[in-house]
Parts: C-alpha cells; structure tokens; sequence
C-alpha cells in the first residue's frame, strides 16, 4: 500500500500552487550524513552527476567538499535521477543541512507520489532521520516528510485547501 494516495495529496504536488521545485531538506545533518548521501548514490544504481559550477567531475568525499565557505563562489550540485525523467537536485552549500530539490512537473499522479516517497524513504532510512517537503521558498514549513519512527512518509500540514 503506497504512504500517499494521490488524490489525497494532490494540491501538494500541483505546481502552480507549491511552486515546480519544492523544497526538500534534512534537518540537523553532519559532513557524516552527507557522505552517507553520496554512499547512497554510488550505491543504488541511480545515474548521478557532481558539478562544481557546470563542470562534472567524480564524486569526492563529502570531507573535501564540506565545510563550505559562506562566500564560495562556485555552485555544488549533485543531480540524482532515481527513475528515468526524475531529476533531485541536492545543493551541496552547507555540512549542517542535506537541501534538495524535486520537479513536481516530473512527479504526477499516483506514480509520482510513489517516486518521491520511494526517495524520501530511503533517503530517510539511511539516514536515520526527518526529510521534510515544504512549498518552493517556504524551507522549514513542512507538509509532508519521512518519520523514521513510522518508517513512511507521512503527512505534516492538511493537504485540503479552502
């Protein structure tokens, strides 16, 4: 039985009221966590590309990475596409904090639901910790997010708009 049902959860996957790329975060990370993330990557057979700035380069160790200056000048991205046409975008910017994104575009109906769940969770389970989703630009106001005590995704704020 999928975490989600799309019906019950589709205002939060509609791009015109979330914004297309929500936000997606894991609270109270460590440069240990983050290598778990690229562990992870390396691990799953999902494709994967680490770009600093637009050049691809092989996927270091999260030491050499983080932490990272304030004032850093080039962009740290490691695109990870779990199916084929699902594109998180993790924003490799701070050691406290794992920051992805998602295009909603890309996750519709109740298949895409079960893709950024399927994501979420396993994200969540090798972690051992909280992923949360809030609309695009409202980073720490979750509506849905992985509990690692539930082991699910479950929903964090009424999906139901008046």
């Amino acid at each position: 039985m999928p975490d989600l049902l799309w019906d019950d959860v589709k205002n939060f996957f509609d791009p015109n009221l979330m914004g297309a790329l929500p936000d997606l975060w894991v609270p109270d990370a460590s440069v240990e966590d983050w290598q778990a993330v690229f562990d992870l990557v390396q691990s799953t057979g999902w494709q994967w590309d680490y770009r600093e700035d637009d050049t691809i380069r092989p996927l270091p160790l999260a030491t050499e990475v983080l932490p990272r200056p304030a004032d850093a000048e080039e962009c740290v991205h490691l695109y990870v596409r779990p199916v084929p046409g699902v594109l998180m975008i993790f924003r490799v910017m701070s050691a406290t904090e794992i920051v992805f994104d998602a295009d909603l575009r890309e996750l519709q109906g109740q298949a895409g639901v079960d893709i950024l769940c399927d994501f979420v969770c396993v994200l969540g389970r090798r972690l051992g910790k909280p992923v949360f989703m809030g609309a695009e630009g409202q980073f720490g106001y979750p509506l849905l997010g992985f509990d690692p005590a539930a082991d699910r995704v479950v929903l964090l704020a009424d999906p139901v708009l008046p």
